[in-house]
């Protein structure tokens, strides 16, 4: 009898990736994703989950946040991605005395933007352990190493890091068993 093909699962952090569009200048090609995940490591692609963080209603074009959901809409029907969703956090900037700083130009509070999803990802990463034999994280967030090193240790999975020169932390070049 053949030898079974190992499963595997591939957890995207789209904010990281999107530093990554912008080091390395181009786009991923979605379409091509488990294609070539399931070639690199002759296995078969179990799951791809897509970790998304979008703008508060009305704070974007509406042609930018129409062609936003067209995306995700494409990823999850046309790919069938596992698409998950939150809302940015908008986050004050603050003085060291914990007052807002505010724009010298336009008077409104300085303010960044986040997504984050450790959570969320380690979350789905632990609860599918059963279920897969590779996992690949395309991100270079340091926060995963824990994980990463779970994943190992301790499931005895095989792991695998995408990202830029730029993008990836020094933990996860050296913490996962291929970058």
């Amino acid at each position: 009898m053949p030898a079974q093909k190992p499963k595997i699962v591939v957890f995207i952090d789209s904010g990281n990736l999107w530093n990554v569009y912008k080091v390395i200048g181009k786009l991923l090609d979605f379409s091509k994703l488990s294609s070539f995940f399931s070639t690199k490591f002759s296995g078969d692609v179990f799951k791809i989950f897509y970790y998304v963080a979008y703008p508060p209603e009305g704070t974007r074009l509406k042609t930018d946040s129409d062609r936003f959901h067209k995306f995700l809409t494409y990823l999850k029907k046309g790919l069938k991605f596992h698409v998950v969703k939150k809302p940015l956090k908008t986050i004050h900037l603050r003085d060291q005395k914990g007052a807002i700083i505010f724009d010298q130009k336009t008077g409104k509070p300085q303010a960044i933007e986040k997504g984050n999803f450790d959570v969320e990802l380690t979350i789905d990463a632990i609860r599918f352990v059963k279920d897969y034999d590779i996992a690949v994280f395309l991100s270079g967030d340091s926060d995963f190493l824990p994980l990463i090193t779970n994943l190992r240790l301790q499931e005895k999975k095989k792991v695998y890091v995408f990202s830029s020169a730029n993008c990836v932390s020094k933990e996860l070049k050296t913490g996962a068993d291929g970058y």
